[in-house]
């Protein structure tokens, strides 16, 4: 039998369906621009810049030139028939359609707008020519030039500007589900991994969990990627849609006789190209998927597919990828790697490569011979951390080797917690920190419980203890009984009230209490044993107190 020629009869199969897969409708988010257009620099060169830009009719321009006068005044200027002011610039935020410009005046910053009276309160787009560019994120806001004194830079950036006019969309990237963030609690900052995988700035903290802001957002997919829980997820295609393509690409390519498939994920970029170039001489085997970014697929993809039947899974990872989000792929493929591996499963199975054909097809070459197994047919959700227990959950079910658990590098958002006994008050306030309900209160005895499965090891709980009597540690664990089930970390037997004898608290906590209230001159006398009484008991002790008279059953 010719393998080379089923495999290639397969792939066509596979990659005709995986085509034809429908995707979940997307909303976008629309840019208007007028052609505003706001030059800065340095000097009085922008003025010629400006000059240029402005024999375009729809085009209408302002010049600051980001420095002082030479009386060491900002002054107002006019030259060329556009508007020239001269004053250090504080600060630009914004994107196309909407940028904001403050600038250093006597007092303090204002506005563009407030400082010369006569300047847009907003502008379209802005060409930065300051030898320091203002804004330096890896990804840079549509609408946003800072060619620098490259000449070539500056020439494409004034031909691409008179067609930035008009209306323009793009998709809306991302959900996001505040309720699951693990981002804070109480003043207590935990989770930063989205605000850490952003190329963009998009994310910024807002109270207890994140805000996105859509226009800057322009679909990297780190976010999705790293963050624990699910609570950011990416939206074109969903995570879903995804997983449901590559599941019927491997159905159809193993149901077309085809035999040990690889899935090759690439960008709608770089890698479209490179693939375009390449695609004569791929192993036949080699099942290329896009994806619109390299870094929207992670962990919970990647699983997926060895659970789906893929034999290996390679990330096309180009130099152009911004430095943030290729650091996140790598860690992600740390943590899958290390998943796979304390299962036998040959870790190398799962690689990243760059998008120079000769690093790929070595990569293709080299990866390990695994063995095949009944794939899996679980539902293709938009949940990752379900998606990730599926498919974990049907690759230990064939796996080679029987481990029960792995160790999982630092920050992995998998693991357990350890509470030290002889610190642990039971006053629960790591319960009421926890954003997945990882940690329970006992239902009628002074117990703290724990479910494995739903930890996503934030730190929010050793953060919140008061007595940092809780260390978490990420691992897997394989058994999935365990993992899904409730276990007691720390357990007291309750305090009872000295007066009626109801259960009210927990032993340590009451000795803690009375250690640390003990001489303070608000608990002296019978005021101390109050704490030792449950709360009628207490109200009505104080009532009696401050009537000066016995109550019935011994208070006085």
């Amino acid at each position: 039998m010719n393998t080379a020629g089923a495999n290639a009869r397969a792939r066509s199969a596979a990659l005709a369906a995986a085509a034809a897969t429908e995707r979940h409708p997307v909303s976008v988010v629309t840019y208007r621009s007028a052609g505003r257009v706001l030059v800065i620099g340095d000097d009085s060169a922008v003025l010629e810049v400006a000059a240029r830009i402005a024999v375009h009719e729809h085009l209408s321009c302002t010049v600051v030139v980001n420095t002082l006068a030479s009386d060491g005044r900002p002054a107002n200027l006019r030259d060329h028939g556009t508007g020239v002011i001269q004053a250090p610039v504080a600060g630009l935020t914004g994107h196309l359609g909407n940028f904001q410009v403050m600038v250093e005046s006597p007092g303090a910053a204002r506005s563009l707008h407030e400082f010369t009276g006569h300047a847009p309160a907003s502008v379209d787009l802005v060409l930065d020519l300051g030898e320091s560019p203002l804004l330096v994120s890896e990804v840079l806001p549509p609408g946003y030039y800072a060619p620098g004194r490259d000449a070539g830079r500056l020439q494409a950036v004034l031909e691409e500007l008179p067609d930035m006019v008009g209306e323009f969309e793009k998709p809306r990237f991302f959900q996001y589900n505040p309720s699951i963030c693990a981002h804070g609690r109480s003043g207590i900052t935990a989770c930063t991994r989205c605000l850490d995988s952003c190329p963009t700035g998009a994310i910024v903290p807002d109270g207890e969990g994140i805000r996105v802001d859509p226009n800057l957002c322009q679909g990297a997919g780190s976010c999705a990627t790293a963050c624990p829980t699910g609570a950011i997820t990416y939206n074109y295609p969903r995570a879903g849609d995804t997983l449901r393509q590559l599941r019927l690409a491997l159905k159809t390519y193993y149901g077309a006789g085809g035999r040990r498939a690889v899935l090759l994920f690439h960008d709608s970029g770089r890698g479209r190209e490179a693939l375009g170039r390449w695609s004569q001489e791929l192993p036949h085997e080699v099942l290329a998927l896009e994806v619109e970014e390299a870094g929207s697929v992670g962990m919970d993809t990647w699983l997926a597919a060895f659970a789906y039947g893929a034999s290996a899974v390679v990330v096309l990872v180009s130099p152009q990828t911004p430095a943030r989000v290729a650091a996140e792929i790598r860690t992600q493929l740390a943590y899958a790697r290390t998943i796979l591996d304390g299962l036998g499963y040959p870790a190398g199975a799962l690689q990243i490569a760059g998008d120079q054909q000769d690093d790929l097809m070595d990569i293709l070459r080299d990866l390990p011979e695994a063995d095949c197994f009944c794939p899996g047919d679980f539902a293709p959700l938009d949940d990752k951390r379900t998606v990730i227990r599926l498919a974990v959950d049907h690759l230990f079910d064939q796996a080679p080797s029987t481990r029960l658990m792995t160790p999982l590098p630092a920050g992995a958002p998998f693991g357990e917690i350890q509470v030290d006994p002889e610190r642990c008050t039971l006053c629960m306030a790591c319960v009421s920190q926890c954003p997945a309900h990882a940690l329970l209160a006992g239902d009628d005895t002074p117990q703290l419980r724990f479910i494995e499965d739903n930890c996503v090891q934030c730190g929010l709980c050793c953060r919140s203890c008061p007595e940092n009597a809780i260390v978490a540690s990420p691992r897997y664990l394989y058994e999935r009984d365990k993992r899904l089930g409730i276990r007691v970390l720390y357990e007291e037997e309750p305090f009872c009230c000295i007066h009626c004898g109801k259960a009210f608290a927990n032993s340590t906590m009451i000795a803690h209490m009375t250690a640390k209230l003990r001489g303070h001159p608000m608990f002296h006398g019978k005021a101390l044993d109050r704490l030792k009484m449950c709360e009628d008991c207490r109200v009505k002790d104080m009532a009696a107190g401050q009537e000066g008279g016995a109550m019935p059953g011994g208070f006085s």
